[in-house]
């Protein structure tokens, strides 16, 4: 099944990991990505993002043969699709990356090819997937049209953590759905290489939207306790000590709230469930809408710390933003609140210093490198020279920030970590 290798078609947080564990099984695999210096950087044996690990993997592949990177689509026994799906401004989804990827592939086919989309995608983003090859290759029949195909697609959407994927990828169970049984069944075979929790088979549409499902529960639930951080502020009450006490029943896990919900899958996935049923999917709006306003609250609560300070302005003000990342631990800026924080509060107050302070990157994104007014800091610059400091990320690298480091400054914590 294997014999002309396995193509991974984008080479990031879900791509390049999964080239790592199908090389780990000595499969020869093709990873391919639009952006050049990716390729290169792979190429020469270097990971581009950071993950514990990765890099020892992918060392390990490049050393022994069994990774090549290129721009160019390859022909090969399996395609496994893990590029981008954002959304548009008026949150639909935005497949545009998909069909590149589909298009890509369906010249290089010639019968008996597995096509797996790892990125998590609309229901029916499968079947499109088929019918996009079917129009660029009207002599073979594929699984939409029911019967034999020639081609056999599925999707088998990626549920890895961040900082853990070199441990998930093998060990997470895997939903692989199918546009037929036997496309599941032929998909299934490639993850049996290399993952040893349980493999569950479906039908594409429904693996599909049992990822957006795991995605949109984790929202409402931090809806829930961002909710309630405003509901305790009103109300001048301290709302990690009120979870903490309500988290003493048995049957109770809230969970904490923060400056907002960042990252590709649980700040943009639940938006596909409502674009696919707009009128059903009222709590799942409501809670995405509830979590995208908590960096405008973060914002008020930094304005008002500046009144405290005195400092108007253009008058000197300076403000420390303590991480960037959409979580802790991690380099991944994607969908990040405190990186949407902190440029947003750089453009509403130019005439305010904003020192970045992100220990995970060596140089500030383009959208805030744009800026005059922000400057990349260590955290003892940011900590000696703010008149705020706001807490956005709980890294490891500022857990250990007391009180007593902070004293004569104005606090925004947003993570409960200076109580």
């Amino acid at each position: 099944m294997f014999d002309d290798g396995i193509a991974v078609i984008g080479l990031g947080y879900i791509g390049l990991p999964t080239c790592a564990a199908l090389t780990r099984h000595g499969l020869r695999v093709t990873g391919v990505d639009v952006n050049e210096r990716t390729v290169s950087e792979i190429n020469a044996g270097r990971v581009p993002i950071v993950e514990p690990n990765l890099d020892v993997a992918i060392a390990s592949a490049m050393a022994d043969g069994l990774l090549t990177a290129t721009t160019s689509m390859p022909h090969a026994s399996v395609y496994l699709i893990a590029v981008p799906t954002p959304f548009t401004g008026d949150h639909e989804p935005d497949l545009r990356h998909v069909r590149s990827a589909t298009e890509a592939i369906a010249p290089m086919l010639r019968g008996g090819e597995v096509v797996i989309l790892e990125s998590t995608s609309p229901p029916g983003t499968t079947e499109l997937i088929s019918q996009w090859i079917s129009d660029l290759r009207p002599d073979l029949k594929l699984p939409h049209m029911g019967g034999i195909s020639d081609v056999h697609l599925a999707h088998c959407p990626e549920r890895v953590l961040p900082g853990r994927i070199m441990v998930e990828i093998f060990s997470n169970d895997r939903i692989v759905g199918g546009l037929s049984p036997e496309c599941a069944q032929r998909a299934a075979e490639v993850y049996r290489l290399f993952v040893t929790g349980d493999i569950i088979l479906t039908d594409a549409k429904s693996a599909e939207m049992a990822k957006l499902t795991e995605n949109a529960f984790r929202d409402v639930n931090i809806a829930f306790a961002n909710e309630l951080a405003e509901i305790c502020e009103h109300i001048g009450l301290d709302v990690w000590e009120v979870i903490s006490m309500a988290n003493h029943h048995p049957r109770v896990n809230i969970l904490q709230p923060g400056p907002g919900v960042g990252g590709h899958c649980i700040a943009v996935d639940p938006w596909f469930i409502v674009s696919a049923a707009p009128e059903q999917a009222r709590l799942v709006r409501a809670a995405r809408e509830t979590n995208d306003a908590r960096p405008r609250t973060v914002l008020t609560k930094i304005s008002d710390a500046l009144a405290l300070t005195g400092r108007t302005d253009g008058e000197g003000g300076t403000v420390a933003c303590l991480g960037l990342a959409f979580k802790a631990d991690i380099d991944d800026l994607r969908e990040s609140p405190a990186l949407s924080i902190t440029e947003t509060l750089a453009k509403e107050r130019p005439g305010t210093r904003v020192l970045a302070v992100e220990p995970h990157i060596d140089a500030l994104p383009r959208g805030l490198a744009a800026l005059p007014n922000v400057e990349l800091a260590a955290t003892e610059q940011a900590l000696a020279e703010a008149d705020v400091v706001v807490l956005l990320v709980d890294h490891a690298a500022f857990r250990a920030i007391t009180l007593a480091d902070l004293r004569g400054r104005e606090l925004v914590d947003t993570r409960g970590l200076w109580r």
